[in-house]
């Protein structure tokens, strides 16, 4: 009996699928003082995301590299959060987030406009799959305070449909009415 290739093996091939990506922050080299001398072990932070609207960012340590940046993700794919998104590429309004001395401010971009953010903020909207935004850190240039200030400020984004459900009323009384101007224009340019 001669199996086909792959039958047996399925489980297994959905498992190596990468279902998460994930960007490696900083690494940190950290030292531990004992009778003998030094020894030394590395920090790593990492943040991981779907790329559809959910992210999650850890931190590990260990006495290699590759174990620090293992249970960094392991710890990141626990603490993944959910947030809405506009159209599936920018945030829905702007937000200010804050940890610590870390302050950063998001704002909402057009079409276009790509991912203006620096170092650890950039991996946080790639990972979760924002592809507009204008972003600036304001405070504190550590990663590990600039990320927990990212996450923490994207905790408070609302969809309009969350704050309409919130409020017991429908989408559209939400959301500001649309005026006729573009029409109005439009008739003007065919008349000339």
């Amino acid at each position: 009996m001669a199996r086909e290739p792959n039958q047996g093996r399925g489980r297994r091939d959905r498992d190596e699928a990468p279902e998460f990506a994930d960007r490696l922050v900083a690494i940190n080299r950290v030292s531990k003082t004992v009778k003998g001398g030094k020894r030394f072990g590395f920090a790593a932070l990492v943040v991981v995301g779907d790329q559809k609207g959910r992210v999650g960012f850890g931190k590990g340590k260990a006495k290699e590299v590759p174990e620090a940046i293992r249970k960094a993700t392991e710890q990141a794919k626990r603490q993944m959060i959910r947030v809405p998104l506009r159209e599936g590429r920018t945030l829905h309004h702007d937000i200010n987030g804050r940890h610590g001395a870390g302050r950063v401010v998001m704002r909402t971009a057009p079409a276009g406009t790509g991912i203006i953010a620096g170092g650890p903020m950039r991996a946080v909207f790639e990972m979760l799959g924002v592809h507009d935004v204008v972003a600036k850190s304001i405070g504190s240039q550590n990663p590990y305070n600039m990320i927990r200030a990212t996450i923490e400020g994207l905790k408070g984004e609302a969809s309009p449909r969350q704050v309409a459900q919130r409020r017991g009323k429908k989408v559209a009384d939400i959301l500001p009415k649309r005026d006729e101007a573009p029409q109005e224009s439009a008739q003007v340019v065919e008349e000339a």
